[in-house]
């Protein structure tokens, strides 16, 4: 997969993919990352990249003409390329659309600075539109980083395992289960006997059940938009009993 980051800021983005899991990925031919400057791309002897915006108000706008070079000079490298727009007012990312673009071909992101670009590259030049959040940044390179990130490592053979993203948190609509790794006993707190067992059968049921505690805990908004597995039920089943049994006073018995 091509990656390619379109800013006028590449010094920001190369680092990034200098490091982890990224530049093994790259080196090991999963993925070619890049980052293209587009002042390289706009006119006069300043390579002035934005003007006022029409119409009046505030800050800077950047210009139409030095972006589509740049996306056009970025697409004749990787043809196949979705041109990704970060901002605010995209879709908001999770781990699906992380999946999705996983399949392509290659992904070009559009970062923009100031006020935001001219509204044509938009309408023509855009694929997607993509927000990490709520909130403003400065520009959107963090915010491709970001996806960059999290879409990588679902390429097979970069992590290594062939199930590690398959476990992560979220890829099935949980969080992740707990993790623990030696010493066996730190701070007076004991590693779960079940995961010193050998037994993968209850190691198994052990991870799903602390996923959906873990969820249910941090993140209930998840529970409520997902189907149960026929174990799941099992176990939410089991909770709704012994809750029923505490609040009836049972558990004091």
């Amino acid at each position: 997969m091509d990656v390619i980051v379109l800013t006028i800021f590449p010094e920001m983005v190369e680092p990034y993919f200098s490091y982890g899991m990224i530049r093994k990925a790259h080196e090991d031919g999963f993925i070619r990352v890049s980052a293209m400057n587009i002042r390289d791309y706009a006119q006069g002897k300043h390579r002035v990249t934005d003007d006022k915006p029409y119409g009046g108000g505030c800050g800077m706008v950047m210009k139409p003409e030095p972006l589509a070079a740049a996306i056009d000079s970025a697409l004749q490298k990787s043809p196949g390329a979705k041109v990704v727009h970060m901002t605010p007012q995209g879709r908001p990312f999770n781990q699906a659309i992380a999946q999705e673009l996983s399949l392509c071909d290659g992904l070009i992101f559009l970062c923009g600075r100031y006020e935001g670009i001219d509204e044509r590259i938009c309408q023509n030049y855009i694929d997607d539109e993509i927000s990490i959040g709520d909130y403003v940044l400065t520009g959107g390179e963090l915010g491709a980083l970001v996806v960059a990130d999290a879409v990588i490592r679902l390429i097979p053979g970069v992590l290594g395992g062939d199930d590690s993203a398959e476990k992560d948190s979220f890829a099935h609509g949980l969080l992740e289960h707990a993790q623990y790794t030696r010493p066996c006993e730190f701070d007076s707190m004991r590693v779960p006997d079940v995961l010193l067992s050998g037994n993968h059968a209850l190691i198994d049921k052990w991870r799903l059940e602390t996923s959906l505690i873990r969820t249910f805990l941090k993140r209930p908004d998840l529970l409520g938009i997902r189907s149960f597995s026929v174990e799941e039920k099992k176990i939410l089943k089991n909770w709704y009993l012994k809750l029923e049994h505490i609040i009836q006073g049972d558990g004091q018995k």
